[in-house]
């Protein structure tokens, strides 16, 4: 069996989470162990970029100085470190400002194809990067710009072709690119979804040859794919992608993304699946993604099982007992003791989502939003999950584990909280209801306790910058807990005659969910309450 020539890491560094020099200088040693040769930092705007005092600002950017630094971590540890942009969409974080950049966003963090002030922007981003990175190599972004040509670029000429709207900024983004020496990759979504009406993950259309000519030569095209598990399918995408006759990076994904709790079992199913399909169709290099979507919540190193895995499959090796003996002798953990971290997200099978962790930490107890999913038994679950994770004795590590018990202590409580309030209401048991003010109070506590075990991970392993964030997340959480149950107390006592919320009958949270199953829910807002989406 062949093996993929050139593995890598991307990191997530622009949602909230700025890791800091040090973090990144340990992780670095992990991966290299492993066999990884390169390694991305996903910055939108998390970096110093001259000329542009908005880009990055109080988002936590790295200066030129810290750059360097890890560029010279990465090479200390035998990895080429390659800078990894956006310079079409995800933008949000630098259109914010509107004085500065209005003039050149199209619409929702896309930047407005030719508009002059767009490429001063990007060559400004090109010069800084140009002066911090070895590697001459550099991954431009420009997915999930769906909007692109539909905002105020549409206001200024009307509507043009989409696809050559694209191709044009992309040559122009090139040209830039080429003047500082650097040679591009960029995902590769835009063109399937623009010629296919928005599909990718699942696209196996040939792009057209008319556009597929047009596409620049001097440019690699990343596909990535995260979670489908028939190897077929992604030999299927891969031929797909040939046809555009551009040299061809795949991305698999860690699953680092859905919260506090990682799902390496899915990632390491479908990444197999990947892995074996890029083999055999000749794809010599892959990297792996660790995005952290909607607060960064889970840590950095909660992908591990995950990128050893990858790091053996793309070496031909897919045998399981061997590689947890590699992970215990590269990080020192015993590999099921890092899994037993995942039996928190309350899975029937490896190959479905579900985040309840996330959802059922920041469900209100009154609305009742996810009580459909609650079948009972989950406070005995994460008793016994948290007696899993009190065994592990891991001193590099064991702040995360700490992380982990303090939430099962919070969900042992707070699952079914909800539920019992609403039937203790429904049957106006006032001494029952009284006694879930014992568990309220106690459960205000339990989040507390929570909320500085986490804080404690993030200071470890990232800028302070983002955790605002969370001290709303948590602050919120733990005032409303206080609200409902002074609520409950004034309505045991005769002091309101109702509470309007628990009154409602509870719906289904999806039609096509069973009662009492775990679902995948990653969006903290629409789980704490109940808010129209614009």
């Amino acid at each position: 069996m062949g093996k993929i020539n050139s593995l890598g890491v991307m990191l997530d560094c622009s949602r909230d989470a700025v890791y800091t020099v040090e973090t990144l200088g340990k992780f670095f040693k992990l991966i290299s162990a492993m066999g990884y040769s390169t390694v991305q930092l996903y910055t939108e705007d998390t970096f110093e970029v001259e000329g542009e005092p908005y880009f990055g600002y109080l988002r936590g950017r790295y200066s030129e100085t810290e750059l360097k630094k890890i560029d010279r971590l990465a090479a200390e540890n035998g990895l080429e470190l390659i800078p990894c942009i956006q310079t079409l969409a995800h933008l949000g974080g630098v259109t914010r400002w509107e004085d500065e950049y209005m003039c050149c966003t199209d619409a929702e963090g896309i930047l407005l194809a030719d508009e002059d002030r767009t490429y001063t922007l990007i060559e400004h981003i090109f010069a800084s990067l140009a002066k911090c990175f070895t590697s001459r190599r550099v991954n431009i972004g420009m997915d999930e710009a769906h909007l692109i040509g539909l905002g105020l670029y549409l206001d200024k000429h009307g509507f043009v072709d989409r696809v050559d709207l694209l191709l044009r900024h992309l040559r122009r983004v090139l040209r830039i690119a080429e003047k500082y020496g650097f040679r591009s990759m960029m995902w590769s979504d835009m063109f399937f979804r623009l010629v296919s009406g928005g599909e990718y993950e699942n696209s196996e259309k040939e792009i057209p040859s008319e556009i597929a000519a047009k596409i620049p030569e001097n440019l690699d095209l990343i596909y990535w794919d995260y979670g489908n598990f028939d190897e077929a399918h992604y030999r299927a995408v891969i031929k797909a992608h040939r046809r555009m006759n551009r040299r061809i990076v795949f991305a698999g994904g860690s699953w680092t993304w859905s919260g506090f709790v990682p799902d390496n079992a899915l990632a390491i199913k479908a990444s197999e699946a990947a892995i074996r399909a890029c083999i055999n169709e000749g794809i010599d290099e892959a990297f792996v993604t660790c995005w952290k979507d909607d607060g960064a919540e889970c840590s950095l190193f909660g992908a591990l099982l995950t990128l050893m895995c990858v790091a053996e499959f793309a070496k031909g090796n897919f045998d399981r007992v061997e590689i947890a003996k590699k992970f215990k002798t590269v990080t020192g953990v015993e590999w099921d003791d890092f899994a037993a971290i995942e039996r928190m997200n309350l899975k029937s099978k490896i190959d479905t989502l579900a985040n309840p962790c996330k959802y059922m930490l920041y469900a209100d107890p009154f609305l009742g939003i996810f009580d459909t999913t609650v079948n009972g038994t989950e406070a005995e679950t994460y008793a016994q999950i948290r007696k899993r994770l009190k065994t592990v004795n891991n001193s590099q590590f064991g702040y995360i584990f700490d992380t982990y018990i303090a939430l099962c202590d919070v969900l042992q409580i707070k699952y079914a909280l909800g539920v019992k309030t609403r039937n203790a209401y429904a049957n106006r048991d006032i001494d029952a209801l009284l006694a879930l003010t014992g568990d309220y109070s106690e459960l205000e506590r339990r989040v507390e306790t929570f909320y500085f075990k986490f804080r404690t991970q993030w200071r470890k392993e990232c800028k302070p910058h983002g955790f605002e964030k969370h001290d709303v997340r948590l602050g919120g959480l733990l005032f409303r807990i206080r609200h409902c149950r002074e609520t409950i107390k004034e309505f045991c006592a005769g002091e309101r005659s109702e509470i309007a919320q628990l009154d409602e009958t509870i719906l289904p949270f999806k039609q096509k969910i069973s009662a009492g199953s775990s679902i995948y829910f990653n969006d903290w807002l629409y789980s704490a309450m109940i808010k129209p989406k614009m």
